[in-house]
Parts: C-alpha cells; structure tokens; sequence
C-alpha cells in the first residue's frame, strides 16, 4: 500500500500558464483555474503512476520480501526511513548503512539489502514495514515539457466545458491518442 505523506509544495504549470492556456487575463477566476490545476495534476500523477513536484511518500508492507523492494511514484529521490515490527512487537528503524536506494536508477525505483545485509524478520501483522521516501522530478522546471503540456490542454478544456453533460454545446474533441500519447514516454509500468 502506497500513503502520500506530504504533497508537493508547488505545482508544476504556474496560474499564468494556465491563465495564458484558457486566455484568461482577468483574476475573478484564479481561484477556479489554480483548483483545475491541481485536479489536472493528480490525474496527470494517477495516469502516470509517478510523481511530478517533490513529495514524500510511504510504502507499507506485512513484511519484508526476499529481495528488492519496489517502490512506486518516481522518480525515488531518498529513502527518508524504513522501520518495522521487530518479532517483540516492538517498532525497530533500520540503520541506513543496512539498505541501498537501487544505484542505476531503475524505474519505479527499488531498495534493496545493502551488501552483507538481509532484511530482518518482523511480526506477522499488517503493515509491519514502513518505508518513507521523497520522490518527484523536483522543482515545475524539472518537470518534462510534455507533462506540462498535457495539464495546460486539461485545464484549458475543464475551464471551457464546465459542465459534464452540456445542451446545445458544439464541440470537437482532440483526439485523445494526440492528448494522451504526450504522456506515453512517462507511463511506468508497475509489477505488483
């Protein structure tokens, strides 16, 4: 299970950007539009399955696996903690010296035993591990351009169309291989 800790602290396409998307050059509806902007971000990071600004999930397991650990929303930034059940029932949080953050950088990122380590046994029960990490490209400037994109052209058509159903509206939708296939380099694919 994945828990957001702390959301970002910025969103990756500015109210002027967006403003300037909708043609928008008054501020009675800022208000609206930054709301739009952070819809259009979330589902952006659901479509994805990553983050976009820096963040600071946890990722709960009953237990250790063998191995690796994957981890989910990259790209992983730092492993903040990782603590645990320890067999006493006792909450235990692991050295940092006895886990590693995979090196090569493979999505969806990964911890792993540090050399000479294994993972220690827990006590059966749910959510016996807790793994704490930040995560996101960084800063709305590290954010890849098509990303952007994509959020701009949703808030530009969720500030158009307001309504669900609409009577009497004539429109043309962009076809959505064109819309969504802006974000197919960025989709990660996630085995659990």
């Amino acid at each position: 299970m994945l828990k957001l800790i702390s959301g970002p602290s910025s969103e990756p396409v500015t109210l002027a950007e967006l403003k300037a998307q909708c043609r928008v050059e008054h501020s009675a509806e800022d208000d609206l539009l930054t709301a739009y902007g952070i819809a259009a971000r979330q589902q952006c990071e659901s479509i994805l399955e990553r983050a976009l600004i820096t963040q600071t999930w946890a990722r709960m397991l009953d237990c250790f696996p063998w191995s690796e650990i994957e981890l989910g929303k990259p790209p992983v930034q730092a492993i903040t903690s990782i603590t645990y059940v320890d067999t006493s029932g006792a909450t235990q949080t692991l050295s940092s010296s006895a886990y590693v953050l995979d090196p090569t950088g493979e999505e969806p990122g990964f911890v792993l035993p540090a050399y000479g380590y294994t993972w220690p046994t827990t006590l059966d029960t749910a959510g016996a591990v807790t793994i704490t990490f930040t995560c996101g490209y960084g800063a709305a400037a590290a954010v890849p351009d098509a990303i952007k994109t994509w959020i701009r052209m949703r808030v530009a058509t969720l500030y158009r169309f307001r309504e669900s159903i609409g009577a009497g509206m004539s429109m043309q939708e962009v076809p959505s291989r064109h819309l969504d296939g802006l974000l197919d380099p960025y989709r990660v694919m996630l085995a659990y």
